[in-house]
């Protein structure tokens, strides 16, 4: 989950290394540093905490028209100056910034030492430029060093290593993510596209075990036993400026600001007439399909437990799953098996390991995603995107939007293709209810009252947020992202299961977020009543008309529209409410403690 960024051309590195370090901040941020490379040595600088604590230490940039870069979410011991990237061999000849974890690192080290390798830090990573340097000595090639390395390693890996006196960057993947950005006079290499979206849009999105030397004039790419491979140049179509913060004071929420955006991209072309279609699948792409798996993790697996309600209502076997327990959960899976995976950066890599599981016995597999080109897009046998654009903030908003939009979509494709499917009764009221949605979070934007809730419930011990059916998800996520940003106790629960045991916790100071669409929602009514009796204050979250919201304390509205979309519209009132209590509370919004964006490692 740490963050990496590369750059050689003509002209200084270390100014656009930093750059590409703040831009890449939300994959990791416990320390920070880069080594440039200048003819005259390798020149290292590292510390512990945020990018702007590097910048602050460095009070002339290096020179050097080459350099790597790294900001680091900690595995492999603590936050230190010692721990933090890059590393170097014991002479400081080769330096490396690595993301993944290196799982035979104990073992090579313990062979390192023994041949007279000194090392100063606690990571994993540090075997890697030891073990460069101790395979140069040995075939007297960086190149072959860097293969030989790379095949010695059992584990992930992103890899980026400069060697003092050579005018080329190294770099290497398998289970971690890693693209090429190509410019006139210049190439990087990076975790993620926004690194270097400032300097071009021009990417190739590097596969499992390809091998990358570049120079200041050329590159090339090869398997790691140095065979050349073809791959293909693609170009992002994201706007620079969407992955800034803008007029706003947190990514958080200008990235809750901009759903109205996000979700009107995300619908583009894909329901009208009374149908559903997406440009990459065709009518009865799913016809043999008898079952459906969703997999996912965190906010993901919330929008997954949105599309898989839908598709059980749809009549269709469907299990939502961790993709973490995957292995150990799921039941029998065959070739008529469609596995879901959703994942934002289609690179988390407990759902990309489900995936590989669930095709190992057969099953069919689709990627739901927000980046092209990513592993999990590139994994699976189908892809369909969601068309968020860039998301910065660590909790994601819009993604979680546009996730549901998409799964809700494509619930109604798959239950047109399978014999058996269901599609809604009312489906063309759905769709064409849609089409109203990106207005509707502009009304709930412009009209919320989450600040003063927020505020008026500052200080209390718990925060519940209960919903039934769809609602449920909504609940788990309002909760998610509450206790991701505010640092304080809060817990999602389906309405009918708050009598059984959590009901014990409540008292008046644990107010509690009631969500409800519109549709199927008495559980939530008589629970938040109950609760309402031992004291515990009621937040309604939902459209104006129905019960609950005259017997709530405080009601946060929503416009009225259809069941299924009314969650998602309750769903933007609760992120603001978690920001607004975030901010009240002085917390680092857009980077929680022990958090970061893109979960790369098991």
């Amino acid at each position: 989950m740490c963050g990496i960024i590369a750059r050689i051309g003509h002209g200084d590195a270390a100014e656009t290394l930093l750059s590409g370090l703040e831009n890449l901040e939300y994959r990791g941020y416990d320390s920070a540093g880069i080594a440039v490379q200048n003819g005259s040595g390798v020149k290292v600088h590292k510390c512990s905490g945020e990018v702007s604590e590097l910048k602050s230490q460095l009070e002339a940039r290096p020179n050097g028209n080459m350099g790597i870069g790294h900001t680091r979410w900690s595995t492999h011991g603590p936050p230190t100056d010692e721990n933090a990237h890059p590393h170097t061999d014991t002479v400081g000849d080769v330096a490396v910034v690595h993301n993944g974890v290196i799982e035979n690192y104990d073992e090579l080290k313990a062979d390192l030492r023994s041949k007279g390798h000194e090392f100063e830090s606690d990571t994993d990573t540090e075997v890697i430029p030891h073990l460069i340097d101790e395979y140069r000595q040995e075939t007297g090639d960086t190149e072959t060093a860097v293969q030989k390395t790379v095949s010695t390693l059992e584990g992930s890996y992103a890899i980026a290593a400069i060697v003092d006196g050579e005018e080329a960057v190294y770099a290497a993947r398998k289970g971690s993510p890693l693209v090429l950005g190509l410019d006139d006079d210049e190439w990087f290499l990076a975790s993620d596209v926004p690194a270097f979206l400032d300097f071009t849009d021009e990417v190739i999105y590097l596969e499992e075990g390809d091998l990358v030397v570049l120079e200041p004039d050329s590159y090339r790419i090869t398997d790691l036993e140095g065979k050349p491979v073809d791959r293909a140049t693609d170009t992002v179509d994201w706007d620079p400026e969407d992955a800034g913060k803008g007029e706003f004071d947190h990514y958080m929420l200008k990235e809750i600001y901009n759903q109205p955006t996000s979700l009107s991209n995300t619908i583009e072309g894909r329901a009208g007439d009374g149908e559903v279609s997406f440009e990459d699948l065709s009518p009865g792409t799913f016809s043999d399909v008898d079952a459906v798996q969703f997999v996912a993790c965190g906010t993901s697996y919330h929008a997954a437990m949105y599309g898989g309600q839908l598709l059980r209502s749809a009549g269709i076997r469907t299990e939502v799953l961790r993709a973490s327990e995957y292995e150990s959960t799921t039941g029998p899976v065959d070739e008529n098996t469609l596995v879901v995976a959703v994942t934002q950066s289609g690179e988390t890599a407990d759902t990309l390991e489900a995936v590989r599981e669930a095709t190992s016995r057969g099953a069919r597999s689709l990627a739901v995603t927000n980046v092209v080109g990513s592993t999990a897009a590139r994994t699976a046998d189908d892809a369909v995107y969601i068309r968020a654009g860039p998301e910065v903030g660590v909790a994601a908003t819009k993604t979680y939007s546009s996730q549901a939009v998409t799964l809700a979509l494509l619930t109604q494709h798959i239950a047109s293709d399978i014999p058996n499917g269901e599609p809604t009764a009312d489906k063309s009221a759905l769709l064409e209810s849609l089409q109203d949605l990106p207005e509707h979070v502009e009304a709930v934007l412009e009209s919320s009252r989450a600040e003063a809730v927020a505020r008026e419930w500052l200080d209390s011990k718990s925060y519940f947020f209960i919903g039934h059916g769809l609602s449920h998800s909504v609940a788990l996520e309002g909760a998610l992202k509450f206790k991701e940003i505010t640092y304080e106790h809060a817990e999602g629960f389906a309405s009918g299961q708050l009598k059984h045991g959590p009901l014990a916790l409540v008292t008046d100071e644990t107010p509690i977020f009631a969500v409800y669409t519109g549709g199927g929602d008495e559980k939530t009514k008589t629970n938040a009543i109950e609760a309402r009796s031992r004291g515990a204050p009621i937040i309604a979250v939902g459209p104006d008309e129905h019960a609950l919201a005259d017997e709530a304390d405080t009601h946060l509205s929503v416009p009225d529209t259809h069941p299924v979309w009314a969650g998602l519209l309750a769903n933007v009132q609760l992120q603001l409410v978690s920001y607004h209590a975030a901010k009240l509370l002085e917390r680092p919004i857009d980077k929680p403690r022990n958090l970061a964006k893109s979960v790369t490692v098991e």
